[in-house]
């Protein structure tokens, strides 16, 4: 699939110190180096992308603002990065959406999947290498069930009585059997009571009757009458779980254990813990992801912002209102990504204020010069790269050289440039 275009990235003159980026795993619960540990100068990122049924809202925006600091520390760091992410085109939420809307799933995903393409360009977030579609990775989803089914980590249970099988199909779902699986539950470290608690409001189907486990995944849904199906070989006419496309996507693209699966913390359980299992059940437990980073929650009047629950600031209609993309990425960036936090008119005026600042300071910068503010400017935004993303702290930085700017230090060049590359914001 097609993703969005991409931005220049200004090089920076200045060596860098070789302070590799660190960041939290949700896994082990500590910090931990990512990229280029293999020693061959690579680092490789999935992060889950969106179900395109409504447009991008800032708990969005955050996530992927997020992993794209970590992708430009990385290339600022010299490593050659890969860059994966999957977009949801086929799930019960989009095809609900367009039946509620009276609009055809596939033109209201391809519509949603524009918008959002939009909306990365204007936060000046650089694509994926591979953007690859759910539907796109089927036959790859197939295989790796066949594979599960012949090993006996999977097991078929019959549709229920009164769901009408889709011409084609065997009336049979395929779900992993994770009493087979004892890496289950390292990727969240959740216990069962709290899996429990989510897992139906997740996607889960844990009433589902005739299932091992409640919690088991669900791998194949076996074609029904009126639902989208492909042909599925021996699994017959249907369509693949949530969770196997990303199992089989990162597999295919970034190979066994690649350096980071990023989203937010809201994948934790059960996504990124099911994606995880699966990926062990096809070729065991060294070959997902090495560290699992995820994106705090935007909250809005009190709540996590949500499609679901409707209380969203929609990145789309700030731009067509005149605000400024780069104080929208601002905004985003002023805040730690591990950090919960409540998008309010104030976050977004302090973003509009600290960008006229910088942007006063770059228009009295002389391009080609170097000051020993600025080198030491762009020392600490590494810094604070490194450390676990600090975004704040790297904003911290450009502030206090803006404003000796302002008071008539000479202004470096230097500077403006490494805020291009390094946070994406557009001076």
């Amino acid at each position: 699939m097609m993703t969005w275009s991409t931005t220049d990235v200004p090089r920076l003159p200045i060596d860098h110190d070789g302070r590799p980026v660190r960041v939290h795993d949700t896994a082990t619960g500590s910090l931990v180096p990512v990229g280029g540990g293999d020693g061959d100068g690579r680092a490789r990122l999935y992060v889950c992308g969106i179900t395109p049924y409504d447009a991008t809202h800032l708990g969005h925006a955050a996530t992927y603002v997020t992993f794209d600091v970590l992708q430009r520390a990385w290339r600022d760091a010299g490593l050659q990065v890969t860059y994966v992410q999957n977009v949801t085109d086929v799930d019960e939420p989009l095809l609900e959406r367009a039946e509620r809307d009276g609009i055809d799933w596939r033109e209201l995903a391809s519509r949603e999947i524009g918008l959002f393409f939009e909306d990365m360009e204007a936060l000046r977030v650089l694509p994926p290498d591979h953007y690859v579609g759910a539907v796109e990775g089927i036959p790859d989803d197939v295989s790796a069930v066949e594979r599960l089914l012949a090993a006996g980590t999977a097991y078929r249970l019959a549709v229920p009585d009164g769901e009408p099988v889709a011409e084609g199909a065997t009336g049979e779902d395929v779900y992993l059997d994770l009493a087979t699986q004892p890496s289950f539950g390292a990727v969240s470290g959740w216990s069962r009571a709290e899996m429990m608690e989510v897992f139906a409001d997740r996607g889960g189907d844990p009433d589902r009757e005739g299932k091992r486990d409640p919690l088991d995944p669900l791998l194949w849904r076996s074609g029904r009458a009126g639902e989208p199906h492909w042909d599925g070989a021996s699994l017959g006419q249907g369509r693949p779980g949530w969770h196997i496309e990303c199992s089989t996507i990162a597999q295919r693209y970034l190979g066994a254990a690649f350096d980071v699966q990023g989203g937010g913390t809201d994948l934790v359980f059960p996504h990124h813990e099911m994606s995880a299992v699966q990926a062990a059940a096809l070729c065991g437990d060294d070959c997902f992801a090495r560290a699992y980073v995820h994106q705090a929650m935007v909250g809005l009047d009190g709540g996590k912002m949500s499609k679901s629950r409707g209380n969203l600031v929609l990145v789309s209609r700030l731009r067509a209102s005149g605000v400024d993309p780069m104080a929208i990425r601002l905004a985003l960036l002023s805040k730690r990504y591990r950090t919960e936090w409540e998008w309010t008119d104030q976050v977004l005026r302090e973003a509009v204020e600290r960008l006229e600042l910088w942007r006063r300071a770059s228009d009295m910068a002389a391009h080609d010069t170097v000051t020993e503010i600025g080198r030491s400017t762009v020392l600490r935004l590494r810094e604070r790269l490194a450390d676990d993303l600090d975004t704040p702290g790297a904003l911290d930085a450009v502030d206090d050289w803006a404003t000796t700017v302002a008071a008539g230090e000479p202004a470096s060049g230097l500077v403006p440039r490494a805020v291009d590359a390094l946070l994406g914001v557009q001076l």
